[in-house]
């Protein structure tokens, strides 16, 4: 009996360092309670006490009088982002929307996807691009990158920059291999483990995995259609002290609201006054139909990092980041890339880039998808109407709607059964630090496709369990 004790309080104990080492608890985080844990493992309470005490004595976690056990961030075992069951097993957490629509077949429906369909892009411009550079200096096709990125590429965006009123050179701006890598570069850079990061709840999913592979301790606060709420906003900066705020101004993901001048305003006088950093994703800018404020423009790149990459508009197989910041950041950003990629993107990615946008089609590119979203947009509304599917708020721009699903569904369970009849949704709790979006579902308008998705979607709704 005393074995059969002892081999239980290790599988929990094996259990919680699993969740620990997959970031889905990070240190800072509450563990649960006892009795829940307990039912939910099917065990005696005695033998969960037993479980959390021994983690409390590797140092793993710790417990706090009248609170409960909390992960400590001391003995962090090594990061566990995969062997968590076949892809259609595993939780609906920030990975399974990523993984489940990069690796599903092409002719699989993906509206819960972040990009647009490879129809919509610029292929004919690339295609030319392609041929210019296979036509020319060897050393574009077989040299490594420079370390800042090509200087080309940079001084374009510098003059996109100084058409907003941002004025900046060359040593405050590098290129990157892709978006995600410039906010992997910040946070090495700028935090250090269980430091508290302020994330918009609901968020772009890739936001939380990232800072969870960090080690970061993660704070939500509520978004409206103007931007942050700023009493909850607020409130988080005093209580939580945070060092970096990680967002989208405009065309917010997954809502599609941008901020107001007069939220920026006042996040920005919260960061002065609280020496917070604060990373502005520039990623959907150009799907705008005009600019909406934007706190990197206001702040003059002193404590606005701005990001931003092409995937959206131009390839996401072409890939290509950047980091606006000041000078001596972007100095220490370049030594980081070259340390764990040794230099930055690849010559044929940035010189056909480069040539794309100094070429005319790009701007006539781009007015044409705002123009094809916007039917698009209304489009699928419409559709979703029927269905008791209604938007939170309808974008500028974009191609996603944010939208409320009728009461008593959750989005997740369709998210599962849709994916049954191989049909990838993005349920709203992936973007939530608090969950509590699960009668929320993110649509890329872009790629609903034909009746079958909403065929299977209706039929997905219709089985809920009761």
């Amino acid at each position: 009996m005393a074995d059969r004790e002892a081999t239980r309080t290790e599988t929990l104990m094996e259990a919680v360092r699993t969740k620990i080492a997959s970031r889905a608890l990070a240190p800072g985080d509450r563990l649960p309670s006892v009795r829940r844990f307990a039912e939910t493992m099917a065990v005696s309470p005695s033998t969960v006490v037993d479980a959390y005490d021994r983690l409390a004595a590797e140092g793993v976690i710790r417990a706090r009088r009248g609170s409960g056990f909390y992960v400590t961030g001391i003995n962090l075992p090594p990061l566990v982002l995969a062997e968590r069951g076949a892809p259609r097993a595993r939780d609906v957490d920030p990975f399974w929307v990523s993984r489940q629509s990069l690796d599903a077949d092409p002719s699989v429906p993906k509206p819960g996807c972040g990009w647009l369909p490879a129809d919509w892009m610029p292929n004919a411009a690339l295609r030319r691009g392609l041929r210019q550079l296979a036509r020319g200096d060897d050393a574009v096709l077989s040299d490594y990158g420079s370390t800042a990125g090509s200087l080309a590429l940079r001084r374009l965006l510098l003059g996109r920059f100084a058409d907003e009123g941002i004025t900046a050179t060359t040593d405050q701006i590098m290129l990157t291999n892709s978006g995600t890598q410039a906010v992997d570069l910040i946070c090495r850079l700028l935090l250090r483990p269980g430091d508290t990061v302020l994330v918009d709840d609901p968020c772009y999913f890739n936001f939380r995995a990232l800072l969870r592979a960090h080690q970061l301790k993660i704070v939500g606060v509520p978004y409206t259609p103007a931007g942050p709420d700023m009493t909850a906003f607020e409130q988080a900066i005093l209580a939580e002290r945070p060092r970096l705020y990680l967002t989208n101004s405009a065309l917010h993901n997954p809502t599609g609201a941008s901020l107001s001048p007069q939220t920026a305003h006042r996040v920005l006088s919260l960061a002065a006054a609280h020496d917070m950093t604060i990373i502005e994703d520039e990623i959907f800018a150009d799907f705008e139909p005009a600019p909406s404020p934007r706190l990197a423009v206001l702040d003059g790149l002193h404590r606005v990092i701005r990001i931003g990459s092409f995937s959206k508009t131009l390839s996401a197989s072409v890939r290509c980041g950047y980091v606006a910041a000041r000078a001596d950041w972007i100095e220490g950003l370049i030594d980081l890339q070259v340390a764990t990629s040794f230099g930055g993107p690849s010559r044929v990615t940035t010189e056909l880039i480069a040539g794309v946008l100094a070429g005319g089609s790009y701007r006539k590119h781009m007015d044409d998808i705002r123009q094809r979203l916007v039917r698009a947009r209304k489009s699928v509304a419409a559709k979703l109407a029927p269905l008791g599917i209604v938007p939170w708020i309808m974008p500028r721009g974009g191609f996603y709607l944010w939208c409320r699903l009728p009461d008593g569904q959750d989005s997740t369970e369709i998210a599962r059964r849709c994916m049954e009849e191989d049909v990838i949704l993005a349920p709203g709790n992936v973007f939530s630090v608090s969950q509590s979006a699960a009668a929320f579902m993110r649509f890329n308008v872009a790629q609903l496709g034909g009746e079958r998705v909403l065929a299977v979607l209706r039929a997905a709704m219709a089985s809920r369990v009761d």
